[in-house]
């Protein structure tokens, strides 16, 4: 989903993947779980300012 939105995945680190993009201060870590918590997905729309309904747009995809 964050690829879609022209993240890229700069390394991984155990179970997390680092993602960075220009013009976003802070690199998106999301961890390699079966299933992400809510409360994770939450925190990593906020680094990038990606609104709710950004995110279904790209789930769709």
């Amino acid at each position: 989903m964050f690829e879609a939105e022209g993240f890229v995945c700069v390394r991984t680190e155990g179970d997390h993947m680092i993602f960075t993009k220009a013009g976003v201060i802070r690199p998106v870590v999301v961890p390699k779980y079966a299933a992400v918590p809510v409360f994770v997905i939450k925190n990593n729309l906020r680094t990038p300012a990606i609104s709710r309904d950004r995110y279904f747009e790209l789930l769709g995809k």
